[in-house]
């Protein structure tokens, strides 16, 4: 095997590492993503069920 070839095998072992590691980065940032997302959405619920129950007591103070 020529020097050629041995800096081409490691040329090609070097691409394969880096490709794997831009995979798992892109894996966990899409499950950060997705948590960030979920979590979001969770407050944004408790938002929108303290909003209808503050309603909801002013409506129970105001009738009769």
């Amino acid at each position: 095997m020529g020097i050629k070839d041995q800096f081409q095998d490691k040329a090609d072992q070097l691409k394969e590492q880096a490709q794997r590691a831009r995979e798992g980065v892109q894996e966990e940032v899409s499950e950060r993503r997705q948590q960030a997302q979920k979590r979001a959405r969770e407050r944004a619920q408790q938002g929108q069920e303290q909003a209808q129950d503050a309603a909801q007591e002013a409506r129970d103070r105001f009738e009769p």
